[in-house]
């Protein structure tokens, strides 16, 4: 998009008929629904995917650990790890999938982004959802149903405040008649992806986000949607999804299935990769979670062998 040209993390994920590649935090293979999380560790991996060309790095929301959800994210708040983020890396995108915009009001999340994109240089991609975890919503006293509601208010909220002085808003969450939200985004505006439908129709995600954040799914259904969801946007908007991947010794393994992905060898992922880019998708946030081999061996075989095919564009 020309509007987020001069954005960093922006021009360093998304062009158009390109892909590139993230990956989520944490960092590392684990069982069960807690990993290790230590952070000098962390912070060692997160350096050298910079170094290695990853184009972003990205983090989740979780709010309450459900032992029945089967993972917990990168345990910190995402806001909180952002900052720590930042100030230990440099030019690498930095990547929310996705702040759950009914759990948080929106002024909260509004002045949380635009302090994240200031203080790492124009680097945050906010992505942003309704959240799916049925414990949650009655912890913070909100109802499910109001999901898609709640969601679009945010959004307009949000926007509103990184772009206007003083504005004056009343909506369900939002009674504001004076006083000003600082920091403001350096652009006025910090790209805002909606992940999954987010209890909206394919148009108003087309009208109301800078891209989309999807889930892993075959390449034909993949292709599909994309084709279109760009038919109704009029203009590039990118396309990102998740894949989990568990990288295997041999570069020839063939592919098996995975919860949304593959134990696999390199070469497929390229191939597969590849596919991918031909389908639309412009960029593939990788999931080690269920790996077998030490992560920082993973981290170089795929800087190695993988990245050169699909680098970070600056």
């Amino acid at each position: 998009m020309e509007k987020f040209k001069n954005h960093n993390g922006y021009s360093r994920m998304y062009q158009e008929n390109k892909l590139t590649l993230g990956l989520f935090f944490p960092i590392e293979s684990y069982t069960g629904d807690i990993p290790e999380m230590d952070i000098e560790k962390q912070m060692k991996l997160a350096k050298r995917a910079e170094e290695l060309n990853f184009a972003a790095l990205f983090v989740r929301d979780v709010p309450l650990r459900d032992p029945n959800f089967g993972d917990v994210g990168q345990i910190y708040d995402p806001f909180a790890f952002l900052g720590y983020l930042a100030a230990n890396t440099k030019k690498i995108a930095l990547g929310t999938g996705s702040i759950i915009l009914t759990l948080r009001h929106p002024l909260h999340v509004a002045k949380a982004a635009a302090s994240i994109d200031r203080l790492s240089g124009e680097r945050l991609i906010l992505g942003v959802a309704t959240g799916d975890r049925p414990i949650e919503f009655p912890a913070f006293a909100v109802n499910p149903d109001d999901r898609g509601e709640l969601f679009r208010e945010s959004v307009a909220v949000i926007r509103r405040v990184w772009r206007e002085h003083f504005p004056t808003i009343d909506t369900a969450r939002v009674h504001m008649t004076s006083g000003d939200l600082l920091p403001k985004p350096k652009l006025s505006e910090i790209p805002m992806m909606v992940t999954g439908h987010s209890g909206q129709s394919p148009e108003w995600i087309a009208e109301h986000s800078d891209g989309w954040i999807y889930y892993p799914r075959g390449l034909k259904f993949q292709k599909a949607l994309i084709e279109n969801w760009r038919s109704l946007t009029g203009e590039f908007k990118p396309f990102t999804q998740s894949l989990y991947i568990d990288l295997t010794e041999d570069p020839d393994h063939a592919p098996e299935p995975i919860h949304l992905g593959f134990r696999t060898g390199r070469n497929f992922v390229i191939e597969f990769l590849a596919a991918l880019q031909d389908a639309g998708v412009n960029h593939v946030i990788i999931n080690l979670k269920y790996g077998h081999r030490p992560v920082d061996e993973v981290l170089e075989e795929l800087g190695e062998f993988v990245l050169p095919h699909f680098p970070a564009l600056t």
